[in-house]
């Protein structure tokens, strides 16, 4: 077992520099960084005091690293972009929800290795409010540097890390970057008048700029959250809350809350983190006058962290969370030169795809999936179906009105698709965040129940249960196709179904997202061997899926990847083509058969089937697909 120095004591910023006669590994990281660092730093601030300062605390974290985390450091920057390599596979879980405790998922390693997972993302897991309904499923954070009380210790958290990497498992976190709760201790300063907490939030007691904020920045929860400040009776001012009245938004104006994050984000670096989900990040810098949304100061906020990272312990990646539309978040890699995010969620494609499984058309799909296939190949995304939030239908609707597609009517069109209400739909959900003035919503369900496997069982229809098993099987091994990093959501792979008892909680009732954040459903791993069961049937299909792209060179990081045109809007074929080898993916997103030319008669092997032979012709069952590879 791995041993760790633990210190959980805040360094003394202003204290004297150790000696370091010799240079480390510190040093020579900071060489390559400090100039622009500093740029950067003093262009925000203009601060050489609280510069210096960020310097000394970083060599700290460094001193603090354990050497094990040391080490890997090392391998991972001798190998490169290590997240991209094709064995990932990443699952998303709450702890308490999958295992109850960070222990019980340790006890639990077992099960995830055997579903082949090389990445756990562990959803939010600091302390927090008690209160549910103040939580906001633990993006309301009371203090950066506890784990919540009824999931284990900071301690239990660095072993899981050391275990999972002696058994080859990433570890990935949540690094809530845009507010605090209102219980964190600088809130109850804040609120008790101490003018230095008080610059770390955004008060305003002047109702004509609470106005203009109000006119310029749109509002994250019209329905749920409405308005962009709270008021503080006990201080006759109102304090900016962005997401929920709850979450007091950071001023990262103020150099002393960069620098106090950046040292939260390296300790919990040091805990043995591996990639760190930059929350909500374009949110993270307000200025008036503007939509307070991607501004420049942001992208030199990530830029400086990137750094820092690359200095203080190389060895972990940043995955930023910007939900915005593609032309937005893009930036947030960066340059080849001057990198920002190593890897970003692949929001839109993900959104477009389930617009996709209900229109039966994959036009808009391929349009996407051309955007990405056409960016740098060093751009990482992190692709999924789902994960812990709501789907939102931000689709490129200005492609979609020019086939006639409008798009107040086309969202109500995909809520009700989901719901279960059109015609041929067999998906079940709920709707989130609806707003009954301008009809908009968004939507939540698990993948098995949006690909029709809950509506199947419930009817006991077993041909409608295979449509919807090559459905969901169908999508995973799409996601797969994609280049980056493949993520699951935990209980998809055994075909967990919505959980409805949450309107039963006062604290989640509101809150229809936990309708598919159920507890992990631990019975149903008992099916996965049973024969004809559903759960055998994803389970298997999934794994087989794993390890075709585990093992065969075609889905390398270093394949060309395109979507390919075809006169059937049903049909999306992706193109991946690496050293002589071309896999022709070909997926019907239609509930009826299909027969597809190749571009030309030829031995292919199907990588599913695992046979060769001379192929002209392939028909595609409802929801079916095929990996053929063709070697020149």
């Amino acid at each position: 077992m791995s041993t760790r120095r633990k210190k959980t004591t805040q360094p003394n910023p202003r204290g004297s520099k150790a000696a370091h006669p010799a240079p480390d590994a510190f040093d020579e990281r900071l060489a390559r960084h400090h100039d622009e660092l500093r740029w950067l730093y003093m262009e925000l601030y203009g601060n050489g005091d609280m510069f210096a300062e960020l310097i000394h605390t970083m060599r700290y974290y460094y001193d603090e690293r354990p050497k094990a985390l040391r080490a890997l450091d090392a391998k991972r920057e001798a190998e490169g972009a290590w997240y991209r390599d094709q064995k990932m596979l990443g699952m998303q879980m709450y702890i308490d929800n999958f295992a109850g405790t960070i222990k019980g998922v340790e006890e639990r390693l077992p099960y995830l290795e055997r579903c082949n997972v090389t990445c756990i993302h562990l959803m939010p897991f600091l302390d927090t409010p008690l209160d549910k309904s103040r939580s906001d499923g633990g993006y309301a954070v009371s203090d950066f540097r506890r784990v919540r009380p009824d999931l284990g210790t900071i301690d239990d958290l660095a072993h899981l890390a050391a275990t999972c990497h002696e058994h080859g498992i990433s570890l990935c976190m949540d690094f809530v970057m845009n507010h605090t709760s209102g219980d964190h201790e600088w809130a109850r300063r804040a609120r008790a008048g101490e003018g230095e907490y008080m610059s770390r939030y955004f008060f305003e007691a002047n109702p004509a700029v609470i106005e203009r904020y109000s006119r310029d920045v749109p509002q994250v929860f019209p329905t749920t959250a409405p308005g962009h400040f709270t008021y503080l009776p006990e201080l006759g001012q109102s304090v900016m809350t962005q997401f929920y009245p709850y979450q007091w938004d950071l001023n990262y104006r103020n150099p002393r809350v960069f620098n106090e994050m950046m040292y939260n984000f390296l300790f919990l670096a040091n805990q043995g983190m591996d990639i760190i989900r930059l929350d909500a990040v374009p949110y993270i810098w307000k200025e008036l006058g503007t939509n307070c949304r991607n501004l420049p100061q942001v992208h030199t906020i990530v830029r400086m962290m990137r750094m820092i990272g690359e200095v203080v312990c190389p060895g972990i990646a940043l995955l930023g969370e910007v939900v915005m539309a593609p032309v937005e978040v893009v930036p947030y890699f960066g340059t080849p030169e001057k990198p920002e995010c190593h890897m970003l969620y692949n929001v839109t494609t993900m959104a477009t795809t389930w617009h996709t499984v209900a229109t039966r058309d994959t036009r808009l799909l391929r349009s996407q999936l051309g955007a990405v296939c056409s960016l740098p190949a060093s751009y990482t995304f992190l692709n999924y179906l789902r994960c812990h939030d709501d789907i939102g239908w931000g689709l490129d609707y200005p492609l979609l009105a020019s086939w006639g597609q409008r798009e107040v009517e086309h969202k109500r069109f995909l809520n009700d698709y989901f719901l279960g209400w059109a015609p041929g739909s067999s998906s079940r959900g709920a709707l989130y965040n609806a707003d009954p003035v301008t009809g908009d919503a968004r939507f939540c369900g698990t993948t098995a129940s949006m690909c029709g496997i809950e509506a199947a069982g419930f009817e006991g229809d077993a041909a409608k249960m295979d449509v919807a098993i090559a459905q969901d099987l169908m999508l995973h091994a799409y996601m797969l196709t994609q280049s980056g990093l493949p993520i699951i959501y935990s209980g998809d792979e055994v075909a967990q179904v919505n959980d409805y008892s949450y309107v039963e909680d006062p604290e989640r009732a509101d809150d229809s997202r936990y309708i598919h954040r159920g507890r992990f459903p631990w019975e149903l791993t008992e099916r996965i061997d049973e024969e004809g069961s559903v759960q055998q049937r994803i389970f298997d299909g999934l794994q087989l899926l794993e390890r075709v792209r585990r093992e065969d060179p075609v889905f390398s990081a270093g394949a060309r990847v395109w979507p390919k045109d075809y006169s059937d809007p049903a049909i999306l074929w992706i193109v991946r083509e690496v050293d002589g080898e071309t896999l022709h993916a070909v997926f019907n997103f239609s509930d009826q058969p299909k027969t597809v030319w190749m571009p030309e008669p030829a031995e292919y092997t199907d990588l599913v089937a695992g046979t060769n032979e001379e192929v002209a012709t392939v028909d595609l069952p409802a929801w079916g697909f095929t990996w053929l590879k063709h070697i020149w």
